[in-house]
């Protein structure tokens, strides 16, 4: 096997790891706070791609500059969401919670399908297209951006929920609801703010994949279970885990497709993924993996 394909394989996988994490991260924190598993984060994703491709195809904005209206767009859909959808069956079984998820995925899926049809759609940025040259390696520059600012969101993010107060609020609601409560938080505008930080996530990670992917009204799907895989790996509910659950998953799929053909390379992402569950049944840095 060429060594330089090798490294390029790692260079790529690395790279859209940081992806597949920025998406785990928003569901991590969905679920951290609530305790719900998000299966319409996909579906929010789509919308934040959708954002952005209208923006560059309407108005001819950078597709980066769009991050600020998909994150702020996905927040308030996602506070939306959380209010008036997920909020009153927050004490239901958890079955339901599931459930109504889901149904908004389903729903988002539909209502992207009669406004914008089936067709897949994709920007081309001119300045993107040719790719850094780093010694034998090249260096695809949208992925290397989003990579960046997944890095940057991510730090901004871990900033909020260590450093400030709305972050520690978080946090409380996170280990303790009714201690919190007691406390004077507001527990039901945190469980929406922490909905809406979650989605922004989602909406954050379409804008940056559009430039070197489509969009379809089902893209969701594809990312929403690499960020399943990529969140329950690093400890569901772990932000850190789900930053290194993605950069494994990411060069996992990458090295696997030198050596595998075709599709089976999902094979090896799955497998490695039911491994480590079988040592760390709580992922990578959930709670109980330290012993």
């Amino acid at each position: 096997m060429d060594v330089n394909a090798i490294f390029q394989a790692f260079t790529d996988g690395l790279l859209m790891g940081g992806v597949y994490a920025l998406i785990a991260v928003g569901l991590t924190l969905i679920f951290g706070v609530m305790q719900i598993v998000n299966f319409a984060h996909g579906a929010l994703m789509m919308l934040g791609m959708y954002i952005t491709y209208w923006i560059f195809t309407l108005l001819g904005v950078n597709p980066y500059l769009s991050l600020i209206a998909s994150i702020g767009a996905l927040f308030i859909i996602g506070f939306t969401l959380q209010r008036f959808l997920l909020d009153p069956i927050l004490q239901a079984p958890q079955h339901n919670q599931l459930l109504l998820t889901l149904g908004i995925m389903l729903v988002l899926e539909n209502i992207a399908l009669v406004l914008w049809s089936p067709d897949f759609r994709a920007i081309k940025v001119d300045w993107l297209e040719q790719g850094i040259l780093m010694g034998s390696v090249v260096v695809n520059k949208p992925r290397l951006l989003a990579f960046v600012f997944t890095l940057l969101i991510t730090a901004a993010l871990y900033y909020i929920l260590k450093r400030t107060q709305l972050g520690r609020a978080i946090q409380a609601t996170s280990q303790e609801r009714e201690g919190a409560s007691l406390v004077g938080i507001n527990v039901r505008r945190i469980n929406g703010i922490a909905f809406g930080i979650g989605a922004a996530c989602a909406g954050a990670a379409g804008s940056l994949v559009m430039p070197f992917f489509f969009v379809s009204p089902g893209v969701g799907s594809v990312f929403l279970l690499r960020a399943f895989v990529v969140a329950i790996l690093g400890g569901l509910g772990n932000f850190g885990g789900a930053l290194v659950g993605g950069l494994i998953i990411g060069l996992a799929e990458s090295l696997s497709a030198l050596f595998l053909p075709g599709s089976l390379k999902e094979m090896v992402v799955y497998m490695l993924f039911v491994g480590i569950l079988l040592v760390r049944p709580t992922g990578l840095f959930g709670e109980g993996a330290k012993q």
